[in-house]
């Protein structure tokens, strides 16, 4: 069934990421001094000189926004230049520019299209309205079919799959199934393939909570969310983190759900946390983990010289707060626990919301496969976690979660 299962993602990928440029997807908070990211944009544009588009089309004031990108990317040795197609952008006839042929033929002649940060549901409207692609997304899709570069950034981030999130900053609303198309969720642009989803400002903002459901409902095996001030470069079926931190990688080819509950579950789902450093095949599964990594003794649970290092009691109260699902991660990998646990949950109750007491207790596992690394070359205490295995559970909360003593 493995087997069978990665021969039809290899298959997948084969046909649909075949002749497509390389997508750099920016996890949002990208700092202008981040070399790692800006630079990489610009050697794989085709280094000093490269002509790259940027489009602050999501921006709230995109000629500012596109005024720093611009200055970022040229510092680096490209000839950067705004192209104003903004909803946003005062003073100007967006239809116009949309069609305009002196404009089309700057986008289609570049080597890299940039997209800043701001509202994604901004970039689909205008680029993609009712669906059905303008001439400037064209224009766009030319540079990257041409074997050009797309980058984005947070909103430009979240477009470059088949299906995103329009508007959803509650991850406990979309857990709960309270979304809505074209209100929380919409189609994207679909320029890294039909096979993978992608979300942005990840760690931070504890998005696995709105992952998961959104994979499921949108049919989704493979999903990626990266981190802010990090990025993944997509080529074909290659994935290299690179930037501050890493990428949270799911994989539910796997994993099952069952219908007769009345609320989101899941059984079975693989995670690994891909390092700056780190390469994946999402064609042959087959992560390599940085050089650095790699100098370090491998961290295998089911090896006999096992020795963990952590201490943990095991369990984590707000499994969606900072970066908590990769620290529960680590604790699976490198404590002598055979499990981790943590909750998802709204202690107070939210107007509006018809399920105030339903919460999600999170289950990591000790199974198969479940390997790692760890380095502090890089100045950070830095791990890097292969398929940890996850079930979501669908649990009722007490109301109100808690109340204070009473003395007597």
């Amino acid at each position: 069934m493995r087997l069978l299962t990665r021969f039809m993602l290899c298959a997948l990928w084969c046909g649909s990421a075949a002749h497509a440029g390389t997508a750099i997807v920016i996890g949002g908070a990208l700092k202008t001094d981040n070399d790692a990211v800006w630079q990489r944009i610009v050697d794989e544009a085709g280094g000093a000189g490269a002509r790259i588009a940027v489009f602050a089309t999501a921006a709230a004031n995109p000629e500012r926004s596109a005024g720093q990108i611009v200055a970022a990317l040229n510092r680096r040795g490209a000839q950067a230049e705004h192209i104003p197609v903004a909803p946003r952008l005062a003073g100007v006839d967006l239809k116009a520019n949309l069609n305009d042929p002196t404009l089309l033929a700057k986008v289609a002649s570049a080597k890299a299209v940039f997209f800043s940060g701001g509202a994604q549901e901004l970039i689909v409207d205008t680029l993609q309205p009712g669906g059905k692609p303008t001439a400037m997304l064209k224009a766009i899709r030319q540079v990257f079919d041409g074997g050009g570069v797309v980058a984005g950034t947070s909103a430009g981030a979240a477009i470059m799959s088949r299906m995103m999130f329009r508007d959803a900053q509650d991850n406990m609303q979309i857990l709960k199934g309270q979304w809505r198309e074209r209100r929380e969720y919409d189609r994207g642009l679909g320029l890294v393939g039909p096979d993978l989803f992608i979300d942005q400002h990840f760690l931070k903002r504890g998005r696995i909570g709105r992952m998961l459901p959104a994979m499921r409902a949108f049919n989704y095996k493979l999903g990626i969310g990266v981190e802010e001030n990090s990025a993944i470069v997509v080529k074909g079926s290659d994935v290299e983190v690179i930037g501050a931190r890493g990428a949270l990688l799911v994989d539910l080819s796997e994993a099952t759900s069952d219908p007769k509950l009345a609320a989101f579950n899941l059984r079975g789902a693989l995670l690994s946390y891909l390092d700056r450093g780190d390469r994946h095949d999402l064609r042959t599964g087959i992560t390599t983990p940085a050089p650095h990594k790699l100098r370090e003794a491998k961290i295998d649970p089911a090896a006999s010289d096992y020795k963990p290092y952590l201490q943990s009691d095991g369990y984590f109260l707000d499994i969606l707060g900072d970066s908590t699902i990769t620290t529960a991660m680590a604790q699976l990998l490198d404590s002598p626990l055979p499990e981790v646990r943590g909750l998802a949950y709204r202690a107070k109750p939210r107007p509006g919301d018809s399920a105030p007491d339903l919460g999600f207790e999170f289950r990591l596992y000790k199974g198969p496969g479940l390997v790692g690394w760890f380095s502090g070359a890089l100045g950070g205490e830095d791990y890097t976690v292969l398929k940890a295995r996850l079930d979501v559970i669908p649990v009722r909360m007490a109301q109100p979660l808690f109340t204070p003593l009473v003395a007597h």
